[in-house]
């Protein structure tokens, strides 16, 4: 038996809470690792103890921080170091357990194109594929380039046609290398009409292997799964007992300790199924596989890294329900699901429905871009699979957040529609079906919102004062006055007029006639408001102008606007500015090239991912404000293209042709009135 009493999580984030819940329930010690970025994580508070390292990835720093704090143990989690054989050799040579299979099946199965071959030899059916660039192109297209070192959507591209070959294979080398430190790409058959389909497999240093049955990840964005579900709604018994059998062969011939994923590719026509890859290690997805067998899968590789015999086999597991995991994340759907940064300045679930949240980030939370987007992973378990999404879709719904933008309305969209509930999964799931992005508010809605709104900002201005505070906001001798209060919500500006009544209630409108509110309670968290006969109860979180209302629906930002309004910033035209904070890693033109619409200028790295800048029209570089290597933030202006009409226009009148002003910059007027009219 390997004991240890004293546990090193050599990850950060979600996954280390997580692997500390487990630890801790075992009754082992944990020790995190932090870097200055995220001094003050919940990971960090969670554990109890906590090393300060200058990078994550940096295994020497971490092998130092297991001996100063006398942890027996290193788990890895996923990401960073999980799949790297070095390090697991490194972490046994100095004496610790290592949680994950052996460094021998890590560095097999890491080789996506050795793990292809090897099942091969195993008799899985694989797709077509070629790691020898000159052959991807004869493979027909559309063809599907992947890195050889790693997965998570780093490193691949879809091609089309061969005019697309060249650019992308080079796009997927430079991901590679900056996500797994290895350049090395394959190209195989893409399926269009898909559905992703993976075993999770455990197994002891005894030779006992089993499976847990199946996981479906098949709706993703940029190759990235944003929703995962336990059983597939497509697999039968058949084809899980075949799935199954493969991946327990696999596993098999790996010798493979600890829990690992069998990931295959299932043709959605057909039925055919491929084998895709082996991760060695844990996965984002877990939860799903936990919520319907009860198996404790972080508490089963500790187990197994302790010497303990598994115990059990397939056929000892009750599957139960069904479960849905969906991955909340900081990015703009909207624009192309594109990584956001910012503070999370609301971060609280609601009570009920009883869903799982497996996160790292709370209120106060700064979300970076040197790490992966993800918020949390919120998990659902119900009796049916409607029932699993419903509830998800509700608590997502119920979720007070704000600060950053998310993908929460997307994935409660998505979960409610008609062809999710169909089980019409498939990889292609987003541009088949285009389920709403961000979420519509109509007129009706955007009154309740804005005079909720309205009513607890006179509650919190009254609440708040320090004189004559039994009068009602607003009062007067002679009448009560009326109060003006401007707001954003959802890039609509509104208007909110109301005027207090002496029996507490609320005429609302300009003239006293479009309607009338009564406030039924209020607090600083919360206010309860009938309008117009409709009561809706919201959520409450205010952080500067900025109001965050939670109520049926949905959740919304609000803004208060200035009294009197901040002359908008100068917009350049033909500006591109970068839609995230990254790094520039290349400029594709130089001043006076003359550039077609969309066509490629430059590329930022963020979150270990390529993001390609386009022209938004044809015309020709004046300015270029970045080089290469340059860290910058979002919304920061980086180069001009000027199209024909505003060139000719500068030549007429070359007075007119003054510098321009970084986009989002603004002039800085006198500190504006605070919003609103009347007594508070």
């Amino acid at each position: 038996m390997s004991r240890f009493d004293a546990l090193l999580v050599a990850n950060r984030g979600e996954i280390a809470c997580r692997i500390i819940r487990s630890a801790s329930a075992m009754g082992i010690r944990t020790v995190a690792l932090f870097a200055d970025s995220d001094a003050d994580a919940l990971h960090v508070l969670q554990a109890d103890e906590a090393v300060r390292i200058s990078s994550y990835p940096d295994g020497e720093q971490i092998l130092a921080a297991a001996r100063l704090t006398s942890a027996g143990a290193v788990h890895p989690g996923y990401g960073f170091l999980a799949e790297n054989a070095a390090f697991a050799e490194a972490v046994l040579a100095e004496g610790l357990v290592w949680v994950g299979p052996s460094p021998e099946a890590i560095a097999l199965m890491g080789d996506k194109i050795a793990a292809k071959k090897l099942a091969v030899e195993a008799g899985i059916p694989v797709l077509e594929s070629s790691d020898d660039p000159s052959e991807f192109a004869s493979l027909g297209f559309p063809i599907l380039i992947k890195a050889a070192a790693g997965g998570g959507g780093k490193g691949m591209r879809v091609v089309d046609s061969p005019a697309e070959l060249e650019e992308s294979v080079a796009a997927a080398r430079r991901e590679a290398l900056a996500g797994f430190g290895d350049d090395r790409v394959f190209a195989e058959r893409c399926v269009r009409t898909a559905r992703h389909i993976e075993i999770q497999v455990l197994g002891d240093r005894y030779g006992d292997l089993l499976h847990l049955g199946e996981r479906e990840c098949s709706i993703q964005r940029r190759h990235q799964k944003i929703i995962e579900e336990s059983p597939s709604p497509f697999v039968s018994d058949e084809m899980r007992s075949a799935m199954g059998a493969a991946a327990v062969s696999l596993a098999r011939a790996l010798s493979y300790e600890s829990a690992g994923t069998v990931e295959f590719l299932v043709d959605d026509e057909s039925g055919e199924f491929f084998f895709l890859e082996v991760n060695t290690r844990l996965q984002v997805e877990h939860p799903v596989t936990e919520e319907v067998t009860g198996v404790d899968l972080v508490r089963e590789q500790l187990r197994v890294a302790r010497g303990e015999a598994l115990g059990y086999s397939t056929d000892d597991i009750s599957f139960t329900g069904h479960a849905i995991e969906a991955r909340l994340c900081s990015e703009d759907p909207d624009n192309d699901f594109l990584p956001a940064t910012g503070v999370v300045e609301i971060f609280e679930p609601a009570v009920d429905p009883p869903v799982r949240y497996d996160t790292g980030v709370q209120t106060g939370s700064a979300i970076t871009s040197q790490f992966d987007p993800m918020i949390a992973k919120v998990i659902s378990h119900a009796a049916t699979r409607a029932d699993a999404a419903g509830q998800l879709a509700l608590a997502l719904e119920r979720l007070q957040i704000g600060g950053v933008a998310t993908n929460r309305d997307f994935l409660a969209a998505t979960l409610r529609s008609a062809e999710f509930l169909a089980g019409e999964t498939t990889t292609d799931f987003i541009e088949r079906f285009t389920p709403p992005r961000k979420r519509n508010l109509e007129e009706g809605e955007l009154r309740l919102l804005a005079t909720a709104a309205a009513m607890w900002l006179q509650y919190d201005n009254r609440s708040k004062a320090s004189v004559l505070t039994s009068l009602p906001s607003g009062f007067r001798i002679g009448r009560l006055a009326r109060v003006r209060v401007g707001l954003r919500i959802a890039d609509t500006e509104t208007t909110v007029y109301y005027s207090p009544e002496r029996c507490g209630g609320f005429v609302l409108g300009a003239s006293g006639d479009e309607g009338a509110a009564r406030v039924r309670s209020c607090s600083d968290r919360h206010i309860d408001v009938e309008v117009d006969s409709r009561r809706r109860r919201y959520a409450v979180a205010r952080h500067g102008d900025n109001l965050y209302l939670t109520g049926a629906g949905g959740g919304a930002q609000i803004e208060l606007l200035p009294r009197f309004p901040i002359a908008e910033p100068d917009v350049v035209g033909g500006a591109v500015v970068a839609p995230m904070p990254g790094r520039v890693i290349d400029l594709r033109v130089g001043v006076g090239d003359v550039v077609e619409a969309q066509q490629v200028v430059a590329v930022i790295e963020a979150m270990k991912m390529e993001h390609h800048l386009r022209a938004a029209q044809a015309g020709t570089v004046t300015e270029i404000r970045v080089s290469v290597g340059d860290q910058i933030e979002k919304d920061v202006l980086l180069m001009v293209v000027q199209d024909q009409a505003e060139e000719e226009s500068a030549l007429l009148s070359p007075a007119s042709a003054a510098p321009a002003a970084p986009v989002g910059t603004a002039p800085s007027p006198a500190a504006p009135a605070a919003p609103g009219e009347g007594t508070a």
